[in-house]
């Protein structure tokens, strides 16, 4: 098996008993619990199905783990462009992996004579890192994230489960020890000491969340408009790593992996297509031209002034139109004033409307100081 999907690519591969894990059960329990997966729509019953492979293939006795590095060499940064993290800026993973993961699976039934195997890789509820770490595929790290020996935590996973009874490889007894640079690189402190993630703060979470960013949260973002490696990239066995990642998941073309912000915030249904071809895809356009809104307002570029106006004006989403209110209130040049007082008196969301107001409100209040000064 681990021949099979070696010379179908895969970096790294262990096995592991489709045992369940209850342990990872408990632990994803207690996350929902916590509040710390609330931006997703699952809940008890996803802790239960997730560790359980039984769930995805009945009587299912082993779960092959496969690793493929992403890492590809990052763009450099330039003004007026956003941040893409690197899983995004390819043509989707998902089809990719599946594809590789099928055609070993498809080898694996024609040895057993029949249907063996189903494959996963982030469409199922299945708890890939937990599985690949009771493989020995890596550890998780303190980010949250699996890390491989050699490859670093910048890597997708994918699974092949089998009602095949092979033998399993042993958990790797590496740990991050003291590091915790993953933990001081977050600027959300979604990351916790004892290995646990506030997801509601993650950078990654909050620029693929449907509805508005916390105003809170919006300042930390920082030009990240998809995704957010910033923990992975403080990670040693990353760096030690490099950014040799398989050559399948380099920028599908400039734009993707570092898009004008411009340009994303006009971004319209014949645009799109290009990013529908990659993992940024599935959230829609305004999810990108809200997050182009939030960067803007975080490079405090007086340029981007005419093009967030024009947003708040006439962009037909109301989650667009809020987020380009609070980016002017943040540059908050005399222009910008200006635009966000002109689209209070048109504006009619209530939403929209209160992130009009809450952008105006230091500036109110420091013309009124200004006024009452003798």
């Amino acid at each position: 098996m681990k021949a099979l999907a070696r010379a179908r690519g895969a970096a790294a591969v262990r096995i592991a008993s489709a045992q369940p894990d209850a342990l990872t059960r408990e632990r994803m329990r207690a996350a929902f619990a916590r509040g710390d997966l609330a931006t997703w729509p699952y809940g008890e019953a996803y802790a239960a199905a997730a560790s359980d492979p039984a769930t995805l293939l009945p009587g299912a006795r082993s779960v092959v783990c496969i690793a493929i590095p992403y890492a590809t060499p990052v763009p450099r940064e330039r003004r007026g462009y956003g941040r893409v993290s690197a899983y995004a800026w390819s043509a989707d993973y998902h089809r990719a992996m599946r594809a590789q993961l099928a055609a070993i699976a498809a080898e694996i039934d024609a040895l057993a004579g029949g249907a063996v195997t189903r494959v996963v890789c982030d469409t199922a509820p299945l708890a890939e890192r937990a599985f690949a770490a009771r493989a020995g595929l890596g550890w998780i790290g303190k980010h949250t994230s699996l890390i491989v020996k050699g490859l670093g935590s910048a890597v997708f996973l994918g699974e092949i489960v089998t009602t095949l009874a092979l033998d399993a490889d042993a958990p790797l007894r590496t740990s991050c020890g003291s590091c915790t640079r993953c933990i001081s690189a977050c600027p959300t402190s979604a990351l916790r000491s004892d290995g646990t993630i506030d997801a509601t703060r993650c950078i990654s979470d909050l620029t693929q969340r449907r509805d508005a960013i916390p105003t809170a949260l919006r300042p930390f973002v920082g030009t990240w408009v998809w995704g957010c490696d910033l923990c992975n990239d403080a990670c040693p066995p990353s760096q030690r790593a490099g950014r040799a990642g398989d050559a399948r998941f380099s920028p599908l073309e400039a734009q993707t992996a570092a898009p004008p912000l411009g340009a994303l915030l006009a971004l319209r249904d014949a645009a799109f297509r290009r990013w529908r071809r990659t993992a940024m895809g599935w959230r829609g356009a305004a999810v990108l031209r809200r997050n182009a809104a939030v960067a803007m307002g975080n490079a405090l570029d007086r340029a981007d002034v005419p093009a967030l106006a024009e947003a708040l004006r006439d962009d037909a989403s109301a989650l667009v139109r809020g987020h380009a209110a609070w980016a002017l209130g943040r540059i908050a040049s005399p222009r910008a004033l200006d635009a966000l007082r002109a689209a209070q008196a048109g504006e009619r969301d209530p939403d929209v409307i209160e992130e009009i107001l809450a952008a105006l409100e230091p500036w109110r209040t420091a013309a009124a100081l200004h006024h009452r000064t003798p």
